[in-house]
């Protein structure tokens, strides 16, 4: 299956996720009172999230915070494309519960 548009630069498994994350961001994001998007992992008190918003005059507010790694930051994009791009590889940096830690193939 070709790449989507936007989708081109990504390759491997990340343009598949970025590509699943544009689709349910957009499909989410529909305009039918759907106003933001919220990801971020179970539990009470989640260690990070990250939150789309639409904008009133056009595009999207992106808020990304880590607060194990000290980290809030604010964007504005107009791609749902680019967004769930740079989504994707912020995601990937994150510590998931659960998720195994230590590089793979190490003996």
């Amino acid at each position: 299956m070709p790449p989507r548009p936007g989708h081109e630069r990504l390759g491997g498994p990340c343009s598949s996720v970025s590509a699943e994350l544009s689709d349910q961001i957009a499909a989410d994001l529909d305009g039918s009172g759907n106003a933001f998007v919220v990801v971020q992992p179970d539990g009470n008190e989640p260690a990070w999230s990250a939150s789309v918003t639409v904008l009133e005059g056009g595009g999207f507010e992106v808020v990304r915070r880590d607060g194990t790694r000290g980290e809030h930051e604010v964007t504005t994009a107009t791609s749902v494309n680019d967004i769930a791009h740079d989504l994707t590889l912020w995601l990937a940096a994150r510590d998931f519960p659960g998720r195994p830690t230590g590089r793979f193939g190490a003996r």
